[in-house]
């Protein structure tokens, strides 16, 4: 069976490179636009990984990935942070939130797939 991955950012052309290269891998993917829409795409759904954005309208990923850790469901849940931010501070509160990779903007397809792998388990 599939794994399922969640992508969230507010642009439509990253979650469709970043969709098209999971999709290749063998892996499901749910789209969300923002954290407040990630939120309610999953609401108790299982997924094995989520990669997202940080700087994002009505919710952004920090905030995302602090209420997503407040929940039982999704406590354990991996979660990269995609974005262009690099410096190490912002890196540190993406940590100390939950994130457990962080993948500067722009990537190569091959470098989100080896961070995915490490992370979603077989």
């Amino acid at each position: 069976m599939a794994k399922t991955i969640m992508v969230v950012d507010d642009s439509a052309s990253i979650r469709q490179v970043v969709n098209l290269t999971l999709k290749k891998s063998g892996y499901d993917v749910i789209e969300a636009t923002d954290g407040r829409d990630a939120l309610s795409k999953l609401a108790g759904r299982k997924v094995n990984l989520i990669v997202c954005d940080v700087n994002m309208p009505n919710m952004d990923g920090i905030m995302f990935l602090k209420s997503l850790k407040s929940t039982d469901a999704y406590r354990f849940t991996p979660v990269i942070m995609l974005t262009t931010e690099s410096q190490e501070a912002r890196k540190q509160e993406g940590k100390a939130a939950g994130a457990r990779a962080w993948v500067v903007k722009p990537f190569k397809p091959d470098q989100m797939l080896d961070a995915v792998s490490k992370l979603v388990m077989p």
